[in-house]
């Protein structure tokens, strides 16, 4: 497919901004001037047959494909939440061109067995490209180390249970000594979590969630994490920071092989949120006070944080202990009266993402609070570098034509019947956002276009250096 992309604001690399074309050829990026004139682009090289597909990019923002570092999209497994299909159709729609997914599925990804069946699933049902982390457990098995391709180990330091708990130091220590692929962990306590559960087992207050996994239960869990990476010189990544007292720790401590991120809902949502729509806001590690937010983004600003991921976490809504009423729709701002409440002492963590997270964030930047060029850099250069993903993330000739078109001047408001994840809720309904994606092209074919996502393209398996 050869794409000529007309008159687009291009958000080029080193916060170069051009109006102007861009000219795709065999997935990749072949062109980029002020103008091109269509009708000398192709030439005798080029493999393609097809026509050339113009897309007339005026009063639209051409930016990299957005690389969701960490989803979690419960197949196989868990596909009555979500699956493979469904998930990377939302990702389509939310301008995510590539995402890194994580290993508590159903079997566990802690095998090369597991790892290959997904791939499989993958390759036959995703339409961006993908890559998947391999699972740590107490075990250590040696697939840990050997598993291919994957983009790092995953250890859950706390937040889970059952084999993918790995909270004793000492075990820890054995991974991080072992090999040299990336390390990305679930940085919370467990043991300190345990503990604030029995103080808090009468509260049935949603908002008891953020004081059981407190602030402190994910400092210690950084602090350590960090400890280890240093005493082996150990390439770190620490997912979804959610503390001030942990963006101010690695401000002072933070080796320059470690990496860190932030999640949109962690940016943009508080504590207060409970009160607003329960359960819907309750997410691992939790939402945290208007002061952790603020930390953050200037961690964010500043450096100390390198990117962002939505940390996909999808459940419906039964299992967040709200079912549906005849008369009412679950909207934001959920209201007694539109719901029944099921269970709230046990409802699982997590919120869906991907559909919402550059929107979001583009927001922020018509709001002032950043910039398109740093938006793209969180969201897609920045994660390339970190799991030294070759040409992708910038817009460069001669890189991957995995791209997103964004209209930065209609705004609109999140709808769950709009969604394309299966779990079909968002907890940032009602929000009015701008910077949607218009379009999404993954190597060089158009996936989403015209509000439909073309179900026939298929992404890739993503290669780390």
């Amino acid at each position: 497919m050869s794409i000529l992309i007309r008159q687009g604001t291009i958000i080029c690399p080193d916060n170069q901004t051009l109006q102007g074309d861009l000219y795709i050829r065999d997935g990749k990026i072949a062109a980029i001037a002020e103008t091109l004139n269509p009708n000398e682009l192709n030439d005798d090289s080029s493999t393609d047959l097809q026509p050339l597909q113009i897309i007339e990019a005026k009063g639209l923002t051409l930016m990299a494909g957005v690389i969701d570092p960490q989803v979690h999209f419960r197949e196989p497994g868990l596909e009555h939440k979500e699956d493979l299909r469904t998930a990377s159709h939302a990702c389509a729609k939310g301008g995510v061109t590539s995402f890194l997914e994580m290993p508590n599925t159903r079997p566990l990804t802690i095998t090369q067995a597991a790892l290959d069946d997904k791939l499989q699933r993958a390759a036959s049902k995703c339409v961006v490209n993908y890559g998947f982390f391999i699972g740590a457990t107490a075990e250590i098995l040696p697939d840990l180390l050997t598993a291919n391709p994957t983009c790092g180990i995953k250890i859950f330091m706390g937040s889970m249970h059952g084999d993918l708990l790995v909270d004793q130091e000492e075990i820890l220590d054995r991974i991080f000594s072992q090999g040299d692929r990336l390390i990305a962990v679930h940085a919370e306590d467990q043991a300190r979590i345990a503990q604030r559960r029995i103080e808090f087992a009468d509260s049935q207050d949603p908002a008891k969630h953020s004081l059981i996994q407190d602030n402190q239960a994910a400092l210690n869990a950084t602090k350590l994490a960090v400890k280890l990476s240093q005493k082996y010189q150990r390439r770190l990544h620490i997912l979804h920071m959610s503390t001030g007292e942990e963006a101010e720790f690695l401000r002072e401590h933070k080796p320059s092989w470690v990496t860190a991120e932030v999640t949109p809902q962690h940016l943009l949502m508080n504590i207060s949120a409970y009160s607003q729509i329960g359960s819907l806001a309750q997410m691992n590690p939790p939402l945290r006070s208007p002061r952790d937010q603020e930390i953050l983004w200037q961690a964010l600003l500043d450096g100390v944080i390198d990117f962002i991921a939505t940390d996909h976490a999808p459940h419906t809504l039964a299992e967040k202990g709200l079912a549906q009423t005849l008369e009412q729709p679950i909207t934001v701002a959920t209201s007694r009266a539109d719901t029944i409440l099921l269970e709230p002492a046990n409802v699982p963590s997590g919120m869906p993402g991907v559909e919402t997270a550059l929107a979001l964030m583009l927001t922020e930047a018509m709001k002032g609070r950043c910039t398109v060029h740093q938006v793209s850099q969180w969201m897609s250069g920045n994660v390339a570098k970190a799991y030294k993903i070759a040409h992708k993330g910038e817009i460069r000739v001669g890189w991957d034509a995995d791209l997103v078109l964004v209209d930065l001047h209609n705004y609109k408001p999140v709808r769950n019947e709009d969604l394309l994840t299966k779990c079909g809720w968002s907890s940032f309904a009602g929000w009015e956002l701008t910077g949607w994606a218009d379009t999404t092209i993954v190597g060089g074919q158009v996936v989403y276009a015209n509000g439909k996502v073309n179900a026939d393209v298929r992404g890739q398996a993503l290669q780390f250096g």
